[in-house]
């Protein structure tokens, strides 16, 4: 059984520049026998405002259309939906899962140890791609560093990446991340590696592969735990 592609995404899910991605993250899921399904987990935004909800609903949709592909939003605000069975069922067999942007924690501590979970990394164990933006590619790693509250101690992750450490939208929010708040996220454990990855940009890890390439307009940044570079677009890393 071969695990599925997996995508670290700065930002940009749905929008229309981020779409010939979107489709080859489908394509590697259905090369693996998963169906053309495109499952968003709008999590991490569950306590934001119900228009904004639907916003991105509606995005998805719209992205879905351009895809051709069949979109599942599955409502999951809080942690009574998480444990709902009937949305782990519809997660199941998905060629795409994208856990999109918001809060980090929240996202963690709302799916972490419920059938949801279990069943977007058993999709992604088994062939189907995972990808996330922002807060869902924060929760992957083993811990996820508070940028707001630096005192906080890091949060648990989901653990499928549990040597990466990622700081999303680098090239917009980095700069202005207190000081303090940078020494917590530098001061990752001895064999870290820490990713700043800029806004519609990915880093992504293809199913059967073992090298990660950028994608995308602007850059990812190697801070921590390698020798420090920028990958600009399609170049290839190894992170093991």
């Amino acid at each position: 059984m071969v695990e599925g592609s997996i995508a670290l995404v700065g930002s940009g899910e749905y929008l229309p520049v981020m779409a010939d991605f979107e489709l080859s993250l489908i394509k590697d899921g259905q090369s693996n026998d998963k169906q053309p399904v495109y499952v968003q987990i709008p999590t991490a935004a569950g306590r934001e405002s119900r228009d904004r909800l639907q916003y991105w609903q509606e995005l998805g949709r719209k992205q879905a259309d351009l895809l051709g592909v069949e979109q599942v939003f599955l409502p999951i605000f809080d942690r009574e939906a998480a444990m709902n069975p009937d949305y782990a069922n519809q997660v199941s067999e998905s060629a795409l899962i994208y856990m999109s942007g918001g809060d980090p924690h929240y996202l963690a501590n709302t799916l972490r140890g419920t059938p949801v979970l279990e069943a977007i990394i058993k999709n992604w164990k088994s062939g189907g791609s995972l990808a996330g933006c922002s807060a869902g590619a924060m929760v992957m790693s083993s811990k996820i560093p508070h940028f707001r509250i630096s005192s906080n101690s890091p949060t648990d992750g989901f653990n499928l990446l549990p040597n990466l450490r990622v700081i999303p939208h680098f090239n917009k929010f980095f700069k202005w991340i207190p000081d303090s708040a940078a020494k917590v996220l530098l001061d990752t454990p001895g064999d870290s590696i820490l990713l700043g990855i800029d806004e519609k940009t990915a880093l992504v890890r293809r199913s059967g592969e073992q090298d990660w390439r950028a994608y995308g307009e602007a850059k990812v940044h190697i801070l921590k735990g390698l020798p420090a570079q920028q990958l600009s677009h399609n170049d290839a890393i190894s992170l093991n």
